[in-house]
């Protein structure tokens, strides 16, 4: 099909262009140019024309998508969001936790500061401190695995 746009130049449109933009057009997220260039295009080939009315959206991209049922999207929704809320608090705490472990204790001893950190010379509460922290970041790092994974 010849076809003019504004500056006069003639294009080609093949039978391929067209069955590509077929998706978009059926679905409506065609801009107003491309659906009249589809709609051109149908009014010249009979035969895909037929086709595309005879096949409507779901021929065109050989299968329906049903719709969810609204429990069922409302289930999804929640159990997503519960995921993210998990997924930031892990982090909050990830954070907080290794920056506590990285910390110390400071006290003035007859007019004199020491300062002594928890890696060093209290190993009771590093060890617990930093093996919470490892937990929240695995556990983070795997829910946002999880999450892109699944395209949330």
């Amino acid at each position: 099909m010849q076809n003019e746009n504004r500056s006069g130049i003639s294009m080609n449109v093949t039978r391929e262009v067209i069955a590509d933009l077929l998706p978009l057009y059926a679905a409506g997220e065609a801009s107003p140019q491309t659906c009249a260039l589809v709609e051109e295009y149908l009014r010249q080939d009979e035969e895909m024309s037929q086709q595309f009315n005879l096949d409507g959206a779901g021929g065109l991209t050989g299968h329906t998508v049903p719709a969810l049922p609204p429990d069922l999207a409302m289930k999804s929704f929640k159990k997503t969001r519960g995921i993210l809320r998990w997924q930031r608090r892990l982090y909050g705490w990830a954070i907080g936790l290794t920056i506590a472990s990285l910390g110390g204790v400071g006290f003035f001893d007859g007019g004199h500061f020491t300062f002594h950190l928890f890696m060093r010379e209290y190993p009771r509460i590093f060890v617990p401190v930093v093996s919470l922290a490892l937990s929240c970041w695995i556990n983070y790092f795997f829910l946002l695995w999880r999450s892109r994974a699944s395209r949330l």
